[in-house]
């Protein structure tokens, strides 16, 4: 679950596979033929080329300084030899799927810019239709004044605006356990880690967590679902960039009874492995799951939100955490989970732990965040690659959660 940047040159094999994960391209999506950065006395310029005209939003983000561009959704056709270096001030890029029909590109700044102007060069000489994105280096002093955070540059042509997942603000009187509310069918909500833009943590062989994530989550769904004993909503089907708090959202909109969020982990030990999974806690069980939760927390940077400003609503949830319940039956799950998993696979010492995950923070469904493994040990990681051990896992979940629900009626029934 490691957060990363990478130098342009070192993204081109992310490039590749993302392609390859996209599948196919609708007909209706663009293609990105080129792209260039160049250097000059008074700016950076970056330049894309598309097979058709695109509408675009762009604009920037601090801490770390980024460009974001926001089109349609775009078919990578970039070939491997043609993708620039970094250079000015552009030190790395990032390209991905950001909505179903959104992409998104990140330039990660080497410090304070301006977007000066950007404009589109018709179709001449050769040339497709272009993106020209004109850079400039600011003080910090003059970015935090002009306003340049809170700017955006648009095209003529409306593009499609993000679809927000609010988080409904709930007050804490009205707040009621989820075991007081009967269902035909209780709600799991499986959230597959990153995504996107955001690809987490890189294993010893290359996979991405966000596709090891996708495909457990895939699997825990079919087996929930066999059983006929529960509805299943994925917080993503697809290589989609999701903001934590959409995430969050997702789960409330759904009216989820249960969430569990899946991720692989990295360690800079090669030795370290094992089943891990966090419940909430606003101050970590460790330093080790302090800091993995400040560095998943910033997961939202990499795909271009900015959360360092929260609305009232969503600050008042989370002051609202206060309700020992629903964190209280997070835990129980996850000491559940540990126990059914012990069956199926090696744990990381002290496998039960807590930590300030931002995405286990919804004030009414008990959440656990799942740490499968660790990507960084060779052998672990093969483990994790196979479709054995996978349906292990998923099998080992659905039994912990069948047993969470029976025990939870039990009590309910005393």
């Amino acid at each position: 679950m490691n957060v990363r940047f990478f130098s342009c040159t070192r993204l081109v094999g992310l490039f590749l596979t993302l392609v390859a994960l996209l599948g196919t391209v609708s007909a209706q999506s663009s293609d990105l033929d080129a792209i260039r950065i160049g250097k000059h006395p008074d700016k950076t310029r970056f330049v894309m080329e598309l097979s058709e005209e695109p509408a675009y939003r762009i604009f920037t983000l601090p801490d770390p300084y980024r460009i974001v561009i926001d089109l349609p959704k775009l078919n990578w056709k970039v070939p491997k030899n043609k993708v620039p270096r970094a250079t000015g001030a552009v030190q790395a890029l990032r390209f991905g799927l950001f909505e179903p029909n959104i992409s998104r590109v990140v330039l990660d700044a080497r410090y304070p810019v301006s977007i000066t102007s950007a404009f589109l060069l018709p179709p001449k000489e050769g040339h497709k239709h272009r993106l020209v994105v004109d850079i400039k280096r600011i003080s910090a002093t003059r970015y935090k004044s002009s306003g340049e955070q809170k700017r955006q540059l648009t095209s003529a042509k409306p593009l499609k605006e993000k679809t927000q997942v609010a988080v409904t603000p709930i007050a804490p009187a009205l707040i009621a356990p989820k075991t007081a509310k009967k269902k035909s069918k209780k709600v799991i909500v499986v959230d597959p880690g990153h995504g996107g833009v955001d690809p987490g943590a890189i294993g010893v062989s290359g996979i991405q967590e966000k596709k090891l994530a996708l495909s457990y989550a895939k699997s825990l769904k079919a087996v929930l679902e066999r059983s006929g004993r529960y509805k299943v909503v994925m917080t993503r089907n697809s290589d989609t960039s999701l903001a934590l708090r959409q995430r969050v959202g997702i789960a409330q909109k759904a009216d989820g009874d249960l969430f569990i969020s899946l991720h692989a982990n990295k360690h800079p030990s090669s030795r370290v492995r094992g089943f891990s999974v966090y419940s909430l806690s606003e101050n970590g069980s460790d330093k080790e799951a302090e800091a993995l939760a400040a560095k998943e927390n910033k997961a939202d940077i990499i795909i271009g939100f900015d959360l360092s400003e929260q609305s009232a609503d969503v600050s008042k949830i989370l002051i609202d955490l206060a309700q020992r319940e629903t964190n209280n039956q997070g835990k129980q799950f996850a000491n559940v989970l540990v126990t059914e998993m012990k069956r199926e696979a090696k744990l990381l010492g002290r496998p039960h732990r807590s930590a300030g995950f931002a995405v286990l923070k919804s004030p009414v469904i008990p959440s656990v965040l799942v740490e499968l493994g660790y990507m960084s040990n060779r052998q672990e990681e093969r483990l994790l690659r196979s479709d054995k051990h996978r349906e292990k896992l998923v099998t080992a979940i659905s039994r912990a959660i069948d047993q969470y629900f029976g025990k939870l009626e039990s009590y309910n029934a005393q």
